[in-house]
């Protein structure tokens, strides 16, 4: 258990109860002056420091609050120090493809799989990146869960970032689907992967959709760099890319797309499933990636602030100091 002070220099407001104590002291000072001139009992020792006890209750409690304090819990996971995957996710925009309307799109149903992928591999790092005409990196491999999943939400998206125009093909206009598998290649050349990872896996969540592909030159790559690589293709021929809720004519699903993905599997050694086969995309993940030396890395959790219960429990006291106003 560990106990986080923000602004521990918000401590010093508990200081301010000096002033309604001094007060305070004055008038029981001054109220037993008067019991006693008219021969009157003094209170019981108790009823005179109760509202001292209420007033230091108060400040105590203001004080605690505004240096807003975090209680969490710090534990142990262990995480493979030996493999990592890489996640990457088409975000061009043939991947707005959805059935109608109410349906999700491609790219929403691709990340639902990353985030059930990350579920089944929890003690493997796991990092994230974008595709289009290249691939860029969002997360580098992490062991953190919720990195990730926010990573995943915010960060990926539709052109997000753009296709760079110097990857385009010289006829290829920008605003045309400009998917280009062959970047690819980028993941064996760059440094996706620390190099303490021996077992390295790329699971491609795409589409398919693609301007033509040399496999041979990105097979060559990721089989150098020992990346073992598995396909996801979120596709079906019926759907569309609707604008302002129209389908838009210059769109159409690309018959091919499975094909391309089968040559790029060919040549990489790798797997490719539809959408419907994720358990079995995953459950090859597993076999790659297999078992090996984990390390312990401190884990907490998301930790409560007590702020608020603390400013609640203001009210305690008050309640108390009210009803003895009279008396």
């Amino acid at each position: 258990m560990t106990l986080e002070l923000l602004t521990p220099g918000g401590a010093l407001i508990a200081l301010a109860v000096l002033v309604p104590l001094a007060a305070l002291v004055s008038l029981a000072r001054r109220a037993s002056r008067i019991r006693r001139g008219l021969g009157l009992p003094e209170l019981p020792m108790r009823l005179r420091l109760l509202p001292m006890f209420a007033v230091l209750a108060v400040a105590g409690l203001l004080g605690l609050a505004a240096t807003q304090p975090l209680v969490g819990r710090t534990s142990a996971r262990h995480v493979r120090s030996d493999a990592e995957v890489l996640l990457v996710v088409d975000v061009s925009r043939s991947m707005l493809a959805r059935q109608g309307l109410e349906a999700p799109s491609r790219l929403e149903r691709a990340k639902s799989a990353g985030v059930r992928l990350r579920s089944a591999l929890p003690s493997v790092p796991m990092g994230i990146a974008s595709m289009t005409n290249r691939v860029l990196p969002h997360l580098f491999p992490s062991a953190d869960r919720d990195v990730f999943e926010a990573t995943l939400e915010r960060a990926i998206g539709i052109e997000r970032p753009p296709p760079g125009s110097s990857f385009l093909a010289p006829d290829q206009p920008v605003a045309t689907n400009a998917t280009n598998l062959a970047s690819l290649a980028d993941v064996g050349t760059q440094r996706f992967y620390s190099p303490a990872a021996t077992r390295r896996l790329l699971v491609v969540l795409t589409d398919g959709e693609s301007v033509e592909v040399s496999e041979a030159a990105v097979g060559r790559s990721l089989r150098r760099a020992g990346i073992e690589t598995v396909f996801v293709q979120f596709w079906d021929a019926d759907e569309q890319v609707f604008t302002d809720g129209a389908p838009e004519r210059e769109y159409r699903s690309d018959p091919a797309a499975r094909s391309n993905l089968d040559r790029l599997a060919t040549a990489t050694g790798a797997s490719v499933y539809s959408e419907s086969g994720l358990d079995e995309a995953t459950s090859k993940a597993r076999n790659v990636l297999g078992s090996g030396p984990t390390v312990a890395q401190a884990h907490r959790p998301d930790q409560i602030a007590l702020a608020p219960y603390l400013a609640a429990a203001v009210f305690l006291p008050l309640t108390l100091l009210l009803w003895r106003r009279d008396r």
